[in-house]
């Protein structure tokens, strides 16, 4: 297993830290828009499906040896950019050099999806529960389920870094794996993004049901979480 690229000329934590923001104010000046992400907090991600993320990423044994120096690597600000597309998470890390990194994932398997979407039917009883994770301990369990729930395995999540470690998972690509949690918890509806799904799919009823207020007005709910609303 070779982890040289940042091993040769070891960095320290404030070595780290001030490439990182060099490099990220240079790509801006140069006219870059970047996403940077860090942990919150000692957890790494503080919502529902931010820790979810990470529990379920830990819970891996493909995955548990890197996963302690991307937490690290993550908390010393090194991912500098970090964006959830459909299917794919792309990312800039900063090390020694710059490198990219890019996950992809599986969409849920319609078949699973389908089981999902009826177990779940009139258990969910709106779109701001789901996405808050304010959710039933059976509702919980049935979309955190290793085998069965909304979360990636590992077959499922195809990993690349450009950097000269030639491992499966090298430190850079651990940090943007932790990553995701963190912006999850900028970004819940994200993670239904990331997994090719629809969430509102999940739940029935009205939306306004259980909000504060006599009324809810849906262009806000569609711009708080970032999603389109009939």
């Amino acid at each position: 297993m070779n982890d040289y690229d940042d091993e040769s000329l070891p960095l320290s934590v404030k070595e780290l830290r001030a490439r990182a923001a060099g490099i990220a104010r240079r790509l801006e000046a140069e006219g870059e828009t970047l996403s940077p992400v860090g942990a919150n907090g000692r957890s790494i991600a503080r919502s529902f499906w931010g820790k979810a993320w990470c529990r379920n990423i830990e819970s891996y044994q493909d995955y548990e040896s890197r996963l302690p120096r991307g937490r690290s690597y993550l908390r010393n600000g090194t991912v500098i950019d970090l964006k959830i597309l459909p299917g794919k998470v792309t990312a800039l890390v900063s090390g020694s050099e710059l490198y990219h990194v890019e996950i992809r994932i599986d969409p849920v398997a319609p078949e699973r999806w389908a089981q999902l979407r009826k177990q779940c039917f009139g258990k969910i009883g709106s779109l701001v529960d789901l996405v808050e994770g304010k959710l039933s301990d059976p509702i919980v369990e049935l979309l955190c389920d290793r085998d069965s729930g909304l979360f990636p395995e590992p077959d499922e999540i195809h990993l690349n870094c450009d950097c000269p470690d030639w491992a499966d998972l090298c430190k850079h690509l651990a940090a943007v794996l932790y990553g995701i949690g963190a912006r999850l918890d900028d970004d819940p509806a994200l993670f239904f993004v990331l997994r090719g799904v629809d969430q509102s799919e999940l739940f029935s009823g009205d939306l306004g049901e259980n909000l504060p207020g006599a009324a809810v007005d849906l262009d806000d709910l569609a711009d708080t979480f970032g999603i389109e609303l009939d």
